[in-house]
């Protein structure tokens, strides 16, 4: 400072609000640090994935043991490091050609993906890739047959000539995802366009940050009485988005 009046200039102003110890100025200066931190990892994990949110919070257990309750997924776009074993231009990797092709991701063949089920607004879904089909395809013989309930053939079968191509997802939970998606009625086969991306690696727990301070999801603080439906996403509008797996969903 150039005297004891205080300081004088943009300059010296700057450096006397950076470093003064005066409470109510360092407390405002230690949230907008904070707040500059969370938005620098934000927008780095941004020009990574090229998706935003770049990470989901998983909110139910369709996908367990696999994906848990409370992990905390990074989410990357689907043409990014597209693997040599992905469906065409899609950059997914299916169950039936990553067993082919040796791919794996989260402890099982092919790619978790996050899709928007029949291109509806709302909350995304986080299941796996299971096989892809073309437009007027009888895919049952190629599907699994514990997957498609009672169906004995392809007029049993809902979606089933496909509508259009696309792919067959579902959830890795065998207890609450017996049967496929488009089975389900949840979507019809998942077009590329639906896709917002797949997810990469995941960090269990560290969702429960986002999904407490949300109040989107289960929180060990308290009782959640939100969705019945296991495997949905809720959306966030900063770096994590709580998901959620029956349906894993996964907000954007």
């Amino acid at each position: 400072m150039s005297d004891e009046s205080g300081p004088r200039g943009p300059v010296e102003w700057l450096r006397w609000l950076w470093t003064t110890d005066h409470s109510g100025v360092a407390y405002v200066r230690e949230v907008f640090t904070s707040v500059g931190a969370v938005l620098a990892v934000g927008l780095l994990l941004f020009a990574v994935s090229g998706v935003w949110p770049p990470m989901v919070a998983v909110e139910s257990g369709s996908m367990e043991p696999n994906m848990t309750v409370g992990e905390l997924v990074f989410v990357m776009d689907e043409d990014r490091l597209s693997p040599e074993a992905a469906q065409g231009e899609t950059g997914v990797v299916t169950y039936q050609r990553g067993q082919t092709a040796g791919y794996q991701e989260f402890s099982n063949y092919g790619d978790v993906i996050i899709y928007r089920p029949d291109n509806r607004s709302g909350t995304p879904i986080i299941h796996r890739a299971r096989l892809w089909v073309a437009d007027g395809e009888n895919w049952y013989d190629r599907a699994d047959k514990d997957s498609i309930g009672d169906a004995k053939n392809c007029e049993q079968l809902r979606n089933c000539p496909a509508p259009h191509a696309g792919f067959i997802t579902k959830g890795d939970n065998p207890a609450t995802n017996d049967r496929y998606d488009q089975v389900t009625g949840l979507s019809s086969p998942v077009r590329p366009a639906w896709v917002i991306g797949t997810a990469e690696f995941g960090v269990p727990g560290l969702g429960y940050v986002k999904l407490c301070a949300s109040g989107n999801g289960p929180c060990p603080l308290y009782v959640w009485s939100g969705p019945a439906t296991p495997g949905e996403l809720s959306a966030s509008t900063g770096p994590a988005a709580p998901a959620t797996t029956n349906s894993t969903r996964a907000a954007v």
